[in-house]
């Protein structure tokens, strides 16, 4: 029997009243119009809106808001001028109370129709005590743009720079910097990379900074090739460079045409390859590439409810996806053996160097992926407690089986991504939620930070 054909009662172009009644894990307001879904970017629950359809398929269509007609009473002013544009934060004029109600609603909601697990009843959070100027790290896209340098975050769903010269959400210092850095590659009219002709050099610029060390690294991704003399004698006889306390300037290579952002090689052009960032006391050592949590006040926060869950055991604990060695240095300073593993082999060297300028002695890094090292544990000495902190598209079916022959007596998932949280609890049968929080790692946004405590049944 032929499939019905779904009829769709709306067409490109169609402007109609619409009322929001929701809003999706994408941050979009989403509405219904005849039982159809209306996706709406830019409105938020309770916005009545004029809008017009500017996308339709058999499930869903999307509208743009023409006019406001109502305002949402969770709506408020937001602070940035390229706000909606820019694609770095969509949720700026949602009340920040509202912006972790989404959040754990957006948890809730990946567990029921995801996981078919119904959700803890209490699921704690954890908000930002500052919900703006938190970020410690900022990756610019570059364009040059009827001969004027743009420098920003892609607008939503394209890739046109939203150029600014300040962003609310990064650490005051990495906007100094990249407008230093902006009248530099100006003045010496360094070629910019354009990705529609695949040509150019200067692709992007990454700069990390700690509030509490006020230590700097710029990174430039760049085509093969090397920077104008005139331009590095200007960047390294700056006085900013002591202004903004910069440890190293590299270069990033990549010539892929791919949206990666960096490539595999890296080579110093001025000072070192890394900075130094402390958390509560901790130093971490870290190159350009190394993961480390954006947030640092609110990773504090995530390692201490870490902490507090990873050292009720006794025995080893294994900290999969461990980047620069964060949550395993934190928990060996608490006294307990910890084996990180990291697939970035600069990240697991810092990590190590980490460890030794602390003076931890019960950490030991593997470098190489989690699919490689994991099944080495299946057997032999055993793991009380697994940490898995993967990578948005969460772990892969065969990190699954080994962490389920493994069988620890607790699992603790850090996710960045609900859906791939949702979909890996489902995978994990024999262990049951015991605890959940939900840490505000990144306001003004629509993504999400969860910690999760699994107990073996």
């Amino acid at each position: 029997m032929a499939k019905p054909k779904t009829i769709i009662p709306v067409k490109t172009g169609d402007q109609l009243e619409l009322t929001i009644e929701t809003q999706g894990a994408s941050g979009d307001g989403i509405c219904r119009h005849e039982g159809y879904t209306l996706f709406v970017p830019g409105s938020l629950p309770g916005d009545t809106v004029k809008g017009e359809i500017s996308k339709t398929t058999p499930r869903f269509g999307v509208a743009k808001v023409l006019e406001r007609l109502k305002l949402s009473e969770s709506r408020i002013a937001p602070p940035c001028p390229v706000f909606p544009e820019c694609g770095g934060c969509k949720l700026q004029d949602l009340s920040y109370e509202k912006q972790m109600q989404f959040k754990v609603g957006v948890v809730t909601d990946s567990l029921r129709h995801i996981a078919k697990i119904p959700p803890p009843e209490d699921i704690k959070t954890l908000p930002a005590e500052r919900p703006y100027h938190y970020r410690n790290k900022g990756s610019f896209a570059l364009v040059l743009k009827d001969k004027k340098l743009e420098i920003g975050f892609y607008k939503q769903g394209t890739h046109e720079v939203a150029d600014s010269d300040s962003c609310d959400i990064l650490l005051a210092p990495i906007n100094g910097v990249k407008e230093w850095l902006r009248g530099l590659l100006e003045k010496h009219r360094v070629y910019i990379y354009d990705e529609t002709k695949r040509k150019g050099f200067l692709r992007g610029i990454i700069i990390r900074h700690s509030e509490t060390t006020l230590e700097t690294l710029i990174g430039f991704v760049t085509n093969k090739g090397r920077f104008p003399k005139p331009f590095m004698e200007d960047l390294k006889n700056s006085k900013n460079l002591e202004r903004f306390h910069v440890t190293g300037v590299v270069q990033n290579l990549n010539d892929q045409n791919t949206n990666i952002i960096m490539g595999q090689q890296t080579r110093l052009l001025w000072g070192k390859t890394y900075f130094t960032d402390q958390l509560d006391g901790l130093k971490i050592r870290l190159s350009l590439g190394s993961f480390l949590q954006v947030n640092s006040p609110q990773s504090i926060k995530l390692y201490e409810v870490i902490q507090k869950w990873a050292t009720s055991g006794d025995g080893k604990i294994l900290d999969a996806y461990c980047g620069s060695g964060g949550i395993s240095l934190w928990l060996a300073r608490a006294g307990k053996p910890v084996i990180g593993i990291e697939e970035f082999a600069p990240a697991i060297e810092d990590a190590k160097e980490s460890a030794r300028i602390n003076g931890i002695e019960s950490c030991e890094f593997l470098a190489g992926t989690v699919e490689q090292h994991l099944p080495k544990f299946t057997e032999g000495e055993a793991i009380d407690t697994v940490i898995v902190d993967p990578p948005r598209k969460g772990c892969s079916e065969e990190v699954i089986k080994s962490l389920l022959k493994i069988a620890p007596e607790r699992i603790i998932y850090v996710s960045c991504n609900p859906s791939t949280l949702a979909r890996d609890l489902a995978r994990m049968e024999s262990y049951h939620i015991e605890d959940m929080v939900v840490v505000d790692m990144f306001p003004q946004t629509q993504h999400v930070e969860t910690a999760v405590l699994l107990r073996r049944q």
